[in-house]
């Protein structure tokens, strides 16, 4: 979101991170804002049972850690490594300063909070609303039209069966049948295990 260039130039620190490693933990005070360079980095909460809450997952050339840097305050989420990630880091008065001197990045975070308000707000209507068939096809369509999460090249669904429970609440159980039930009405493919989207979309 915010050219390299820039980042290292106001200060950004390369950060290689493994798979499960945390990069700021919920109730945490909010210090850094980090951009990916590869990889993919989980949004989450964390119940006291240990069950996840998964809110959203980051790519490559997107960032995290913004939204409590500009609220002065603590995470209210935790961010971990999904798999092996690098990342450029960048302390929060030094964040601030470039969104200060640049709007048009300022105008482009401000966007991207909106849009991931209206998912949450989407995402809730549909869990309150709707079946799991309906609650799983929505979700993938959304995840499509963004190009996120779904594979260009090969239509393949990039989160897990697991990933789409905690995203949810649905019980795992619950997706697998339901996945299984859709490929077998051709809605979907499943191959090797791996789930994949048809050419001209899921209806």
């Amino acid at each position: 979101m915010i050219p390299i260039e820039l980042l290292i130039e106001k200060g950004a620190i390369i950060k290689k991170v493994e798979a499960g490693e945390v990069l700021f933990q919920e109730n945490s005070l909010s210090s850094h804002y980090y951009q990916l360079l590869t990889g993919r980095v989980r949004i989450s909460n964390f119940l006291a049972d240990g069950k996840e809450v998964l809110h959203k997952i980051i790519g490559v050339n997107e960032g995290c850690g913004h939204v409590c840097v500009f609220g002065d305050g603590v995470h209210v989420v935790s961010a971990i490594a999904d798999v092996p990630s690098t990342l450029l880091k960048i302390s929060a008065p030094h964040f601030i300063e470039i969104m200060k001197e640049n709007s048009d990045l300022l105008i482009l975070f401000t966007q991207k909070i909106a849009k991931d308000l209206r998912f949450k707000l989407f995402l809730t209507k549909l869990i309150c609303n709707h079946c799991p068939e309906e609650i799983i096809t929505k979700l993938i369509q959304i995840f499509n039209e963004d190009g996120k999460l779904v594979c260009q090249e090969c239509n393949r669904l990039m989160l897990t069966r697991q990933q789409l429970a905690n995203m949810t609440g649905m019980r795992v159980e619950t997706i697998i049948r339901t996945m299984k039930q859709m490929a077998r009405e051709n809605k979907l493919n499943i191959i090797k295990g791996k789930v994949f989207i048809p050419a001209d979309g899921i209806d």
